[in-house]
């Protein structure tokens, strides 16, 4: 878990007409283990986040399974039925090397 005051993730949700959409951007190296570095020649070891999953009240929205295919610095956004201003929102990752990572924002108005 990330146990510094700085986090990788950006979360935003926004209501819209009963819908609450959510974008996020996580700052990850989502390295493959198939790349190396241009100084040793070694192989970069994999890093990747494995799983992600959001929460309204409790109740997880999304959950997705990611693997080594997905790009460095991960943009994503969905929508989900309901919520409301005020409400919030838990988005948590980890990925394949133990890290993971929590963060909670407030559903605004559109």
């Amino acid at each position: 878990m990330n146990m510094s005051n700085e986090t990788n993730t950006r979360l935003q949700a926004k209501f819209n007409e009963g819908v609450t959409e959510v974008k996020a951007l996580i700052k990850h190296p989502m390295e493959t283990g198939q790349t190396k570095d241009l100084e040793t020649g070694k192989l970069i070891p994999a890093h990747f986040i494995e799983e992600i999953s959001c929460e309204h009240n409790g109740e997880v929205v999304m959950f997705a399974q990611w693997g080594v295919g997905i790009s460095a610095n991960p943009y994503f956004s969905f929508q989900f039925e309901g919520g409301k201003v005020g409400d919030k929102v838990k988005l948590t990752w980890k990925d394949n090397q133990g890290q993971s990572e929590t963060t909670v924002t407030e559903i605004i108005s559109k």
